[in-house]
This record gives structure tokens, C-alpha cells and sequence, in this order.
């Protein structure tokens, strides 16, 4: 079972937020759940009552009341609510969460203590937050709620050890700016690191250096994002009649043959297979 909202859950500058009351419960978000999706979001799971276990990215979150994690939906993870919980859920789209925040990967399924200090005022804004919910407010005067609540989930996050190497604004800003480029260039076969590089005004050297503590590379990061929307185009009802090779080309893959052995590294059946699969 996939992580799903509350019904009354309100949008406000771009975020939706949400009230969720569950039972002993376990939510997966599985590989096929990934493909189907069209966009990637982050959530921001503030434990209210209760407790739960999360999970994603070889890292589990233990949460209790005040607690708060996040977690992203490019990615499998499980929620494991061991007894009655209740949660309050931002949902965050993925372009938004990396202008505020240059690392999110970096900070996904750690628990974060939300009982002093920078963590406890981002807990009561949330609640906050959702409070407000019913009122009607400008539309402008939402936005700026929204990057508040955005710049306080940086500003909680900067302190952890995971972050830390982005402490410097110098840095921080490099990096969304990078990271932004190539989100927006995934489509182009000729998106190479000196390309973001010479895009992003630095060399390519420190363009590595700025990915040296991450788990991945730069062209890492970019095949397995260009491999992400392939897995989702592969099965999304509008293109399901386009053939393999299209959906490879329109992600900036020039050889099928490469495009067929990377995605079978990546999930374990060939681009055909896996979407012969989603369809059973």
C-alpha cells in the first residue's frame, strides 16, 4: 500500500498538507509504485501521536511524538506505523524542496528531534500550518507561508551531519544551481558534466569536488534521474503505445543498447520486460 492523504488535505503556495490518522499499518512504496509516478514529490512527516518506522535509502527513521522525517517518492521506502498514528504530511514537489534545500537526498529517513531549538519551531509552524489551512488567504501571502516553511526545513536540516558540507552559501548555491540545470536538461543527449559545468560558470573540477561527498557522481546523478523518467514514461497511460527506443532517445540516451543494459543494473528486467510487467 502506497502512503495516501488525508481527504481533507489543503494546498497552500505550491505545498499540500494533510492531517493523516491511521491504524497499525504498513505503507510500501514499491519499484513499480515509482514508475507510475509522473512527478516526484518529497514528504515531510511530522509524527503527532503515535509512532512509526521509516524506511528508504538503507537508512530507517524511528519517530516518535514531535519527531519529524522526510522521505522522497522517486524512490521504494515503507512506513511501518506499529500502533494508532497520527502524522501531519507536507507534500513538497521535487523542484521546490531543491531550491531551498541544495542536498535533500542527503537527509532522507533521519530522524530529526522536534523538542528544542531550530527543530521545535519548525514543528509548531507546521502545526501551525495546518491550522491555518481553512482560511482564505492571498495567494501571495500563501507563497511566502510556503518559503517560510521551506527555509525553516533548510535551516533544521543544516545543522545535521549530512549537510554539513553545505554550510557554505557559496556552495549551497552552486549546487541548486546545478541540480536545476539538470533537471531541465535531462531530454538533451548532449548533457555532460563539462556541459553543466560551462552552463553553471565553474570547472569542471569543482564540479566534481561539489558531488565528492555525495553518493553518487555527476553523470551518476544523471543517468539514474534520466533512467527514473524512462521507468515512469515506459508505463504512463498517454505513451503507452510509443515504442522503447523513442521514450530511451527522448531522455537523452543515443544508444539503445546502453539504454537497455543500464536500466536492467538499475531494475532488474529490460526496459520491455518491465513494462510488460506493469501491465500484468
Amino acid at each position: 500500500m502506497t502512503l495516501m492523504f488525508a481527504p481533507d488535505g489543503q494546498s497552500i503556495g505550491g505545498l499540500r498538507i494533510s492531517e493523516v490518522i491511521s491504524p497499525p499499518s504498513l505503507f510500501q512504496h514499491t519499484t513499480e509504485d515509482v514508475a507510475r509516478i509522473e512527478a516526484a514529490v518529497y514528504f515531510f512527516l511530522l509524527q503527532i501521536e503515535g509512532s512509526s518506522v521509516n524506511s528508504q535509502d538503507n537508512r530507517v527513521a524511528k519517530l516518535t511524538s514531535g519527531d519529524f522525517s522526510l522521505c522522497t517518492t522517486a524512490r521504494p521506502y515503507e512506513i511501518n506505523l506499529p500502533v494508532p498514528s497520527r502524522r501531519i504530511v507536507v507534500v513538497i514537489p521535487d523542484n521546490l524542496m531543491r531550491r531551498h534545500l541544495a542536498c535533500p537526498d542527503n537527509v532522507i529517513a533521519v530522524r530529526m528531534h522536534g523538542t528544542r531549538g531550530m527543530n521545535l519551531l519548525l514543528a509548531n509552524f507546521v502545526q501551525s500550518f495546518w491550522s491555518c489551512r481553512t482560511e482564505t488567504v492571498d495567494q501571495s501571502v500563501a507563497l511566502r507561508m510556503s518559503y517560510t516553511l521551506l527555509d525553516l526545513i533548510a535551516a533544521a536540516y543544516s545543522s545535521t551531519p549530512q549537510v554539513r558540507c553545505e554550510q557554505s552559501s557559496l556552495v549551497a548555491a552552486h549546487r541548486v544551481r546545478i541540480i536545476s540545470f539538470i533537471e531541465a536538461h535531462l531530454r538533451d543527449p548532449e548533457l555532460t558534466p563539462r556541459r553543466v559545468a560551462q552552463a553553471c560558470r565553474i570547472t569542471a573540477r569543482y564540479l566534481h569536488h561539489l558531488f565528492a561527498n555525495e553518493s553518487e557522481t555527476v553523470t551518476q546523478y544523471i543517468q539514474r534521474r534520466r533512467l527514473e523518467e524512462c521507468a515512469r514514461a515506459l508505463i504512463a497511460a498517454p505513451v503507452r503505445g510509443r515504442l522503447v527506443t523513442e521514450i530511451a532517445f527522448d531522455y537523452g540516451f543515443n544508444s539503445l543498447t546502453h539504454f537497455g543494459r543500464v536500466f536492467r543494473n538499475q531494475y532488474g528486467l529490460t526496459p520491455s520486460e518491465y513494462r510488460r510487467a506493469a501491465r500484468n
